[in-house]
């Protein structure tokens, strides 16, 4: 049996890696709360042609669990090969804990070059629940005290290259609500401002995307940071709210807005932040045509 040479912290890699081996996609489980979107888009597209020609080049990595395996790397790459149709995959079998795979299964994927901030947020949050139960730094074995997760998060944001507190506000992130941490993943709300709003709790959340449909528009940071600081005090309600979201911005300008529902007809399975990309390239496209007309009656 090959053995390939995958690096796991708190114990020898020959002793973890069970090496290669064909496993049926129907025993292949997602990691349970596994913090990375697996997407029917372009790039899933390429990826399944890809996999259709050449057959998955790089193994998944899994650990066993009672009714089969958990992928700890690859949760696209098993979407693409049942897409192509493929049974079977190649994969290297890891004798993990739950929480080695975790910090194996994030620090696997922050690499890649499209993360949408509530990927990074989950993901933090994931590593960092797994260090505070390990009591320990996984990858070099420091101690990490269980009661200080302000050591854990700069754990973290060494081997990210970010900031403790950088960390802890993507974390902070996973208190919005769906809806409003899909508008941070859009851009339409500034991560700083999703920050300031994630200290809301879940019913004035509820309440802000409504006054975010009715007002046409999203709060400033300005706005955010007095909706949490009036939260933190106890004094805002749903009213104080709603006088907030009304207020006239001073960068406020007049736009074009066009329906989900509409944008859909022409691109279905598409992220709020996938239809921005298509608007865009339709636009480009288009003024591109115009302008070829305009120099071809010239």
């Amino acid at each position: 049996m090959a053995v390939f040479p995958v690096t796991v912290s708190g114990g020898g890699t020959a002793e973890r890696n069970k090496g290669l081996k064909e496993i049926a996609i129907t025993k292949l489980k997602p990691f349970e709360g596994h913090p990375y979107k697996v997407i029917d888009n372009e790039e899933m597209t390429a990826l399944v042609d890809s996999i259709r020609e050449h057959g998955v080049m790089t193994p998944l990595i899994v650990r066993p669990i009672i009714d089969g395996y958990e992928i700890i790397s690859g949760h696209r790459r098993a979407h693409a090969a049942e897409q192509a149709g493929l049974t079977t995959v190649s994969a290297i079998e890891m004798d993990l804990s739950r929480d080695e795979a975790a910090v194996m299964l994030v620090d696997s994927n922050l690499h890649r070059e499209h993360i949408l901030p509530s990927e990074k947020a989950f993901a933090y949050k994931l590593k960092a629940e797994a260090l505070e139960h390990q009591g320990k730094n996984l990858t070099s074995g420091q101690l990490v005290p269980k009661s200080d997760g302000s050591r854990t998060t700069a754990v973290i944001g060494a081997q990210t290259g970010e900031s403790y507190k950088t960390v802890q506000r993507y974390i902070r992130l996973t208190h919005l609500l769906p809806a409003l941490l899909e508008m941070v993943d859009a851009q339409r709300i500034a991560f700083s401002v999703g920050v300031e709003l994630s200290f809301l709790d879940p019913e004035l959340q509820a309440a802000l995307i409504t006054a975010i449909e009715v007002n046409d528009c999203t709060p400033s940071y300005a706005q955010a940071n007095r909706m949490h600081k009036a939260a933190v005090a106890g004094e805002l309600d749903e009213d104080m709210l709603f006088a907030i979201m009304e207020e006239e911005k001073p960068n406020q300008r007049e736009k074009v807005s066009i329906s989900t529902d509409e944008l859909r007809r022409y691109i279905p399975n598409a992220t709020p932040s996938e239809m921005q990309a298509f608007v865009r390239k339709a636009c480009e496209h288009y003024s591109a045509f115009l302008k070829k007309n305009r120099e071809e009656v010239r």
